[in-house]
């Protein structure tokens, strides 16, 4: 018997969380979580209630993308619980650490029959990591000293702890369990020969950097790396901003699987350098049987697919990994990069088009270059999804891990907003901006209230062509006829004011940066309206993509 002070199970339950550094939980809490609410009012806990239960775990998901430790929230049973299910996969998928506690009628002696309950945890299992119910307040210590564990080793990802109302109130006399640093094994020598001689031997090698290579802080190895060895690199949506895209070295991000300009490149390397990478994120490239070779670089073995099957996998702390291959390469690798200097030409060159076109209302190429034109080097854009995500990818350049968040795993709509909110709490001294459609903003624009309640500062950019773009694009290209996904809007400037928030319209496209800029200058919550002009996406991204591609 544990010789710690008897207290209620609910109160150990915060003090585990004391422990494992949390700093907040975004809530929307129910009956089921009174006694663990009441236990966090005398927490160091910080208590953020949301709108909607999916505004609290996307928040709480992102926290843990930016931090690397998981983040909390909390949620009741049943319908509350449900609705942590899309912000569920989202973590699981994308690879970010996340710790989900919901609530449950009593499970020794229940009056209530089966009003509310669902089974929760076998609901959840296929989209966490771990998913536990706690039957007895003296296994609270050890189940949240496992749930972190879990949720923050590679691979990250979403864990639930269900908390059941008689568990909370019954007394206990465990003692907290304290976490402790956490250190990965570093490749093995053999096969760090074996990838260096794959990269000695290659004619046209390429480094690709995945969402992995953004989760963990491995930019000074993965910079000094391509620095030294003058490899070209390019990197996936997810891993925007792990080296400087402003490098001479840098080719372009993958915003499509195939047939985009830098494809022409990734076609003709023999050797893919894969760091980060795997295959929950949508495909930079596919694998074809006798094609080029690929290094696969993470923390955990390759999960191979008819899309990816590498030859040779370097297991082990992603960083320390890379800085021992670069000893073993012993300098720059000699490569022909002629035709990658072409391919960066063109790519420059395309991507720079009509970024000050005048066109009303706005395309892509102007919206995207006019929000890189008020975004410092340490500011972060948080994008919800639609076809305006792909015209980021391609278009802005990111200059710092994790300054763009975006999410092309689940590729859900409706976490544009709550993202961006945990950056601008995460980063009070950063610009943030979330850039979402119309379509995706209505899913959690309540959150809005949420954001001016915090006191953040926070712009939310709302690009309004009163469709689900993305869908009509796709519609477009499959030669089917517009039809059925078009809706109305409220009037967004309006909506925003009545939250507490500033809403602004902009009129005239010489109008966007300046409404931007004074939306940043005056501080605290604005929505910017901008009607958006998508026939870009059939020009570029169907037409000309297939007329002009490879022809370099």
């Amino acid at each position: 018997m544990s010789s710690a002070k008897t207290m209620k199970a609910s109160d150990l339950f915060v003090r585990a969380l004391e422990a494992e550094g949390v700093e907040y939980i975004f809530a929307v809490p129910g009956e089921e979580n009174l006694d663990l609410l009441e236990s966090l009012r005398s927490s160091t806990i910080k208590l953020v209630l949301t709108r909607h239960e999916q505004g609290a775990a996307f928040m709480a998901a992102t926290y843990g993308r930016l931090t690397g430790k998981a983040g909390v929230c909390m949620a009741t049973l049943g319908p509350g619980a449900t609705n942590f299910a899309t912000p569920a996969a989202y973590a699981h998928l994308g690879g970010m650490p996340l710790i989900m506690i919901t609530g449950q009628k009593p499970i020794k002696k229940s009056k209530q029959g089966q009003f509310q309950i669902v089974d929760v945890v076998s609901l959840f299992d296929p989209i966490c990591k771990m998913a536990k119910q706690i039957v007895h307040g003296n296994t609270i210590p050890a189940l949240v000293r496992e749930a972190f564990r879990v949720s923050e080793e590679e691979r990250p990802g979403a864990v639930l702890l269900e908390l059941p109302e008689d568990i909370a109130e019954e007394e206990t006399d465990e003692a907290v369990l304290q976490p402790h640093p956490r250190h990965y094994a570093v490749a093995d020598h053999t096969v760090l020969e074996e990838a260096a001689s794959l990269i000695k031997e290659a004619k046209m090698p390429l480094l690709l950097l995945g969402a992995g290579a953004n989760r963990k802080d491995a930019r000074e190895a993965l910079s000094k790396f391509v620095e030294t060895t003058r490899i070209p690199f390019f990197n996936t949506q997810m891993g925007k901003g792990v080296i400087d895209e402003r490098s001479e070295l840098f080719l372009g991000t993958a915003a499509l699987s195939d047939g985009d300009y830098l494809h022409c490149a990734i076609d003709r390397a023999d050797l893919i350098i894969n760091v980060g990478h795997d295959v929950v994120e949508k495909p930079p490239f596919f694998m074809e049987e006798g094609g080029k070779k690929v290094i696969h670089v993470n923390y955990k073995a390759a999960q191979v697919d008819q899309v990816y099957f590498p030859q040779v996998e370097v297991v082990g702390d992603l960083a320390r990994s890379i800085e021992r291959l670069e000893e073993k390469l012993g300098g720059a690798v000699s490569c022909d990069d002629a035709y990658f200097n072409k391919v960066r030409t063109e790519i420059e060159s395309h991507t720079s088009e009509l970024v000050d076109d005048g066109r009303f209302p706005i395309i892509p190429q102007r919206f995207v270059g006019d929000t890189r034109k008020v975004m410092g080097p340490k500011d972060i854009i948080a994008l919800d999804n639609g076809i305006y995500k792909i015209w980021y990818a391609r278009n802005y350049k990111a200059y710092e891990p994790n300054t763009v968040l975006l999410d092309n795993a689940l590729a859900t709509m409706g976490a544009g907003l709550p993202s961006a909110m945990m950056a601008a709490l995460q980063y009070p001294d950063r610009r943030v901006m979330a850039i979402c459609g119309d379509g995706g903003f209505m899913m959690n624009s309540q959150e809005i209230e949420t954001a001016v309640r915090l006191g953040l500062n926070l712009v939310v950019t709302v690009l309004n062509d009163s469709s689900y773009g993305m869908i009509r694009w796709k519609q477009n290209q499959a030669g089917f006829e517009d039809f059925g996904l078009e809706f109305n809007n409220p009037d967004f400037v309006q909506y925003a004011n009545s939250y507490g928030a500033t809403g602004h319209r902009v009129e005239r496209t010489e109008d966007l940066v300046p409404t931007f800029e004074k939306a940043f200058q005056a501080g605290g919550v604005h929505l910017v309206d901008v009607p958006v002009d998508y026939s870009e996406n059939k020009r570029v991204l169907i037409d000309e993509l297939a007329e002009k591609v490879c022809l370099i």
